[in-house]
């Protein structure tokens, strides 16, 4: 008995690091960021207290990092979950097939 061999070649795709990376400003995605400077704004606007705000907009910049680090798209998902607007995804292990009726043509 003859076994074929076959050879198996491996198949190599390059990866850019700049496609997968998010943007960031201060290590903070984009977005993250624009909230806690807006936040920090607007506690100085109503509350007139520069100091007050600094802090606000620090305390804010580093759990926005924090998160940035975790999973940078998570407030996508946390808003997704606020507003009750979570897509359907397919599972193929949650399969149920579609009953189809059939309707005869009227002729």
């Amino acid at each position: 008995m003859k076994t074929a061999m076959v050879e198996i070649t491996m198949r190599s795709n390059p990866v850019y690091k700049t496609l997968n990376k998010p943007l960031t400003i201060m290590g903070v995605e984009r977005t993250l960021f624009a909230t806690a400077l807006f936040t920090g704004a607007g506690f100085q606007v109503l509350l007139s207290s520069f100091l007050g705000a600094i802090v606000i907009f620090a305390i804010l910049l580093f759990l926005a990092r924090t998160a940035t680090r975790r999973d940078p798209k998570m407030l996508v998902f946390i808003i997704q979950a606020m507003s009750h607007r979570f897509r359907a995804e397919y599972d193929p292990a949650k399969y149920t097939p579609a009953t189809i009726r059939r309707i005869p043509s009227r002729a």
